[in-house]
């Protein structure tokens, strides 16, 4: 039985991805930290496969803990997924987002080449790296440019990955995910603030949302089909490669607005108040996904629809608030 190692277990992506390994006959290990023992609603997304998990707890920023976790497990693959994901445009948070997000990768690489060299490592990689591009939609090969201090971090990880593939030898990638969303969606994201600020309104539990820029333009997949890329690029028969998960498929915030209020007959226009603090920087080039390369080699693609995605959202949260 192939043993496999999460982080982030608990979250979207984390537990779509342990779902899909158990369903696959692994022996699925997830990291998980001392406050999510005690609070169970972190854990909630696991509840019908808490008794097959292995759940350990470390903490990812220290070395040693990592280091005895792989020894103790050596797993066949090992998925990265835990990150500091906020994307702040302020520097005031860069240290704790730098540390958080590049120091566990460098250890998991480093206890991986000295304990278990034939691991299959995946790094959840981040659109956010292309930043301030001039290409769209862009590829792997696009320059990157990052503008956020989480940009940066994803990049600087990416390039620790790189590093341990190419002078190491190790099975080592990073797959560049554009935004992807689910009923499981943390609501700090736009995508989820929508659809529950839409579902407490028809609820009237509430009466506005308040928003940034609703022309700014995402690339918007369907988390459950971007673990399976994921998953995909570990039993990879070309061997370690970076790749981009994405759509393709540009959709405007107000598309998200229009689509999540209309289908609990509402007009969007008169439930949302728009507050400057929410904007973020312009972007002259929308961060859009070419993934030509995954389909070609793997043969991934997106097929849920973005409106399926919204209107699963929406009646989650519906039933969540009943």
């Amino acid at each position: 039985m192939r043993k496999a190692l999460l982080t982030g277990i608990n979250g979207q992506d984390g537990s779509y991805l342990a779902e899909l390994l158990l369903k696959k006959g692994y022996e699925v290990h997830g990291v998980i930290r001392p406050s999510s023992i005690q609070n169970h609603q972190k854990l909630s997304f696991l509840k019908n496969d808490f008794n097959q998990l292995k759940l350990h707890v470390c903490s990812l920023n220290n070395h040693l803990s990592i280091y005895k976790l792989i020894d103790a497990i050596k797993p066949d693959e090992c998925y990265h997924l835990a990150a500091a994901s906020f994307v702040s445009y302020s520097f005031e948070d860069e240290a704790s987002i730098l540390e958080t997000n590049l120091n566990p990768t460098h250890f998991f690489l480093s206890s991986i080449k000295e304990l278990v060299p034939q691991c299959k490592f995946y790094f959840a990689g981040s659109s956010e790296i292309f930043g301030n591009t001039d290409v769209v939609p862009q590829q792997e090969t696009t320059r990157f440019n990052p503008r956020s201090i989480y940009g940066i971090s994803k990049l600087a990880s990416h390039y620790v990955v790189k590093n341990y593939r190419e002078h190491h030898g190790l099975y080592a990638c990073t797959g560049f995910c554009y935004n992807h969303e689910s009923p499981r969606r943390n609501h700090a994201f736009v995508s989820r603030k929508i659809t529950s600020g839409a579902a407490k309104i028809y609820l009237n539990r509430e009466d506005k949302i308040q928003m940034g820029n609703i022309d700014a333009i995402r690339d918007w997949g369907y988390a459950p089909e971007y673990v399976e890329a994921m998953w995909m690029m570990l039993n990879n028969p070309y061997g370690p490669k970076d790749y981009i998960i994405a759509t393709g498929i540009p959709h405007t915030v107000r598309d998200l607005l229009d689509l999540a209020f209309s289908l609990v007959d509402l007009d969007y226009r008169n439930y949302i108040e728009i507050d400057s603090n929410f904007f973020r920087p312009g972007e002259q080039v929308p961060l859009l996904g070419d993934a030509s390369n995954i389909h070609k080699d793997l043969g991934w693609q997106p097929k849920t629809k973005f409106s399926t995605i919204i209107e699963e959202m929406l009646l989650n949260d519906i039933n969540l608030l009943k």
